[in-house]
């Protein structure tokens, strides 16, 4: 690497891990010199000192390709792979099985930019305008799944949808962990018909502040996810993106 480096950079090992999961460059043609690590490292850049894509640093590849890149590689699934591959990993290396058998819903909403055509709501409970990040996470806070929906969808409805879209993944799950929002046999009906795991709710105790067992987890999830600038508002025009973006 000739230049300065980011804060933001992939390390040579974090790029050992990754670069066998990318598409390899075709051998021809405008793009066949393109060096994939420094495009991984321009989305970091992006994500997190949350700058517009025009302001990625001119010492990075141009920001139409790194933007090309990014969407090449969500259509293609390849963000999800790579977020699936180091969340086993992270497992094994804690002495875990690399398949989870226990979990937690939750969600979160964030404003949004003003944009035509995007998807958003309002959240009447939050008093936020804008989109839904509906998040399913392991016992150490990993994500498996992410749906984002508009902010007015409600948490019983969006975590239906989010395990629909996380079967596969978690073919070992036998116990979720929710909020009361989540509440109500009509929830846990929906997910029994996609998977045989419990439902277990926890619910709070005293009006005051209370650390909630296990509840705790999905929480810090989202404390690791805002401490990306870029997702403090969600700033992508399609909700697919904004998935990725995660």
């Amino acid at each position: 690497m000739k230049r300065k480096p980011y804060p933001s950079d992939l390390s040579d090992t974090e790029w050992e891990i990754i670069e066998p999961l990318l598409p390899k460059p075709l051998p021809r043609g405008p793009k066949a010199n393109v060096d994939l690590r420094e495009v991984v490292n321009g989305v970091f850049y992006l994500l997190r000192e949350g700058c517009r894509w025009r302001a990625i640093p001119h010492d990075l590849p141009p920001w139409q390709t790194v933007s090309s890149y990014f969407r090449k590689w969500q259509r293609k699934g390849i963000w999800s792979q790579i977020n699936e591959t180091l969340r086993k990993k992270v497992r094994i290396a804690a002495g875990r099985n690399p398949e989870s058998t226990a979990g937690s819903i939750d969600s979160q909403s964030v404003k949004t930019t003003d944009k035509k055509g995007e998807t958003y709501g309002f959240d009447g409970n939050k008093k936020v305008k804008g989109r839904k990040r509906h998040i399913l996470v392991d016992t150490q806070g990993l994500l498996i799944e992410i749906f984002v929906s508009e902010a007015n969808m409600s948490e019983r409805l969006g975590g239906v949808v989010l395990v629909d879209d996380a079967v596969d993944k978690i073919p070992n799950l036998k116990l979720i962990w929710v909020d009361s929002g989540y509440s109500g046999p009509r929830f846990s009906n929906s997910i029994k018909q996609l998977l045989p795991a419990k439902i277990e709710v926890i619910k709070r105790k005293k009006k005051e502040f209370e650390v909630l067992p296990r509840r705790w987890v999905v929480e810090r999830t989202f404390a690791w996810l805002v401490k990306n600038r870029r997702l403090v508002i969600d700033y992508e025009l399609l909700p697919e993106m904004s998935e990725a973006m995660i």
